[in-house]
C-alpha cells in the first residue's frame, strides 16, 4: 500500500472521528437543553429574557446552580415545626386584612427562615438561598422573588405613589403561599401533602376539608378586602 493511500486513509479516519464527535456534543447539548428547561420550567424562561434571549448564557447560570446545589438534601420538619410554620402563615394571612405590609413582610421572613430550616443557605444570603430554592423548587420559587421584592419595596399606594398596592401585595401573597406549600409538605412530595387537611369555621371548630386543598392555608378574600384598597 502505498504512502499516499495511508494518508488517505488516515485523513478520511480523521473526518468520521470528528465527525462523530461533534455530533455527540451537539446531541449532548440539546438533552442538556431539554434537561434544564424539564427541571427549571418557568424559571429557565425567566433566565433566558434575563440574558436578552442569550440561550447558552442562561444555560451556563442554570447548569452552575445545579451544579452548587444539585447535591443538597432537604431536611424534614419535625412535627412541632411544622406546626409553628403553618401557625405564623396563617397569622400573616389574617393579618393582611389589616396590614397587608406587615403580612407581605412576615411571609418573606418567613419563606427566608422556613427554607433555612429545610437545609438550605440561610436568609441573610438571600440570592444564594434564592438560587438553590430554585434548583428544587424551580415553579414555585417567583413567589418568594416576588413577595421578598415587595416586602422591601416602599409602600406608596401603587403605581402614583411608586410602590406596590394592596393588590400586588395580595398576588405576591399568594405565589409566596404556593412556595409555602411545597417547603412545608413532605421531603419528596412537592405540591402535595399526605396529612388529612383541615379547616377552622367561622365559631372556631375544626373541620376536615375534602376539596384537595391544605387545611392551614384558606385564603379566598380579595384585594378589596384589605383596608387602603
Amino acid at each position: 500500500m502505498s504512502t499516499g493511500v495511508i494518508v488517505l486513509i488516515v485523513i478520511a479516519a480523521v473526518v468520521v472521528v470528528l465527525g462523530a464527535a461533534v455530533l455527540a456534543l451537539r446531541t449532548r447539548g440539546a438533552r442538556g437543553s431539554r434537561g434544564l428547561k424539564r427541571r427549571f420550567g418557568p424559571e429557565y424562561e425567566r433566565v433566558v429574557a434575563r440574558h436578552d434571549g442569550d440561550i447558552k448564557a442562561a444555560e451556563r447560570e442554570l447548569a452552575q446552580r445545579v451544579e452548587r446545589h444539585g447535591g443538597l438534601r432537604e431536611r424534614p420538619l419535625e412535627p412541632v415545626e411544622l406546626e409553628r410554620f403553618e401557625a405564623r402563615w396563617t397569622a400573616a394571612q389574617e393579618r393582611f386584612v389589616e396590614s397587608p405590609k406587615q403580612a407581605v413582610d412576615e411571609a418573606d421572613r418567613l419563606l427566608a427562615e422556613l427554607a433555612q430550616a429545610r437545609g438550605f443557605p440561610d436568609g441573610s444570603r438571600y440570592e444564594e438561598q434564592l438560587s438553590a430554592l430554585s434548583v428544587h423548587h424551580a415553579d414555585h420559587v417567583h413567589g418568594y422573588r416576588h413577595v421578598h421584592r415587595v416586602a422591601h419595596a416602599h409602600v406608596g399606594g401603587g403605581q402614583e405613589g411608586g410602590g406596590p398596592g394592596t393588590e400586588e401585595m395580595r398576588e405576591a401573597m399568594i405565589e409566596a403561599r404556593a412556595l409555602f406549600e411545597d417547603l412545608t409538605a413532605p421531603v419528596g412530595q412537592h405540591g402535595g401533602d399526605t396529612r388529612e387537611p383541615h379547616h377552622k369555621d367561622d365559631g372556631g371548630r375544626t373541620h376536615a376539608r375534602t376539596d384537595g386543598h391544605r387545611g392551614h392555608l384558606p385564603w379566598t378574600f380579595t384585594g378589596r378586602h384589605a383596608k387602603g384598597s
